[in-house]
């Protein structure tokens, strides 16, 4: 009953923070204008549905988390940027073998250096010291993205309870990061050491969820701002993001204006 509870809380940490796509490697996310002539297919098996739950989670989002993100918007640069930096170093546990499951062997190299470098000379990835050595930040990867390398479709769109949007193909890639394939989760929560706990792998997952939703205020604001339909924006924001990420094509996205958007470059 414990090990289901902790599943369940873990899943939930780790997706809360905003029911929009997944950030760029800086937490930032880049937010397009989505085409009218786009003939992306969408099958939202449960549209009625993931309708209700969406306007839940956004009503939590206010109540909840917009205010937690304000808050730790409060704190100095240089600590927040020392904070992103140190969830950036942890996420290559994930990324460096989905490198490798991808045959991107050249990224899972640098990757790795990264990480050494960091999390030792840089103090626990709080300084991204590889960079001043030339190893520059390369993209995220994880196992929703390799299963759709490998040829998996995306099934069904769907909206979870306070995880906000995702697919049966990410859906399955997230819970294989918790059968084996992430180890922080496996020293932390698996293990539990005199070193690290559950307890540490819950404050990094909901800490990375405040930095993300601070470092999105306006753009998610603008967001909403902007769209007729928001749940259709969101959709189409999180699809097209994913296939992109698949596909490893370029992020940069058209902006629907200068005032209203604000395009996030540093990738």
């Amino acid at each position: 009953m414990k090990k289901t509870l902790s599943i369940v809380a873990i899943i939930l940490i780790s997706f809360f923070q905003i029911p929009v796509t997944n950030a760029g490697d800086d937490g930032e996310k880049k937010l397009g204008k989505i085409k009218n002539n786009t003939s992306y297919e969408v099958k939202d098996c449960f549209e009625k549905v993931n309708r209700g739950i969406f306007s839940f989670n956004q009503a939590v989002d206010k109540v909840i988390f917009k205010p937690l993100a304000k808050g730790y918007r409060m704190f100095p640069q240089p600590v927040r940027s020392g904070t992103s930096n140190a969830l950036n170093n942890l996420g290559n546990v994930v990324t460096i073998p989905n490198n490798i499951l991808q045959g991107q062997f050249k990224n899972a190299t640098v990757n790795s250096a990264r990480f050494l470098i960091n999390s030792t000379f840089g103090i626990a990835g709080i300084f991204d010291v590889a960079s001043y050595y030339g190893l520059e930040k390369q993209d995220k990867e994880d196992y929703g993205q390799t299963l759709g390398v490998w040829g998996a479709g995306e099934g069904c769109y769907f909206v979870l309870p306070i995880l906000g949007p995702t697919t049966v193909r990410d859906s399955i890639g997230s819970i294989a990061g918790f059968v084996g394939g992430d180890a922080w989760y496996n020293v932390t929560v698996v293990n539990d050491t005199r070193y690290f706990s559950e307890a540490d792998y819950y404050a990094s997952r909901l800490l990375s969820g405040i930095d993300f939703r601070a470092k999105n205020l306006e753009s998610f604001d603008n967001l909403e701002k902007n769209s007729v339909d928001l749940y259709a924006s969101v959709r189409s924001l999180y699809l097209q993001d994913r296939s992109r990420k698949i596909g490893n094509i370029d992020k940069t996205t058209e902006t629907l204006s200068d005032d209203d958007w604000e395009e996030l470059d540093n990738q």
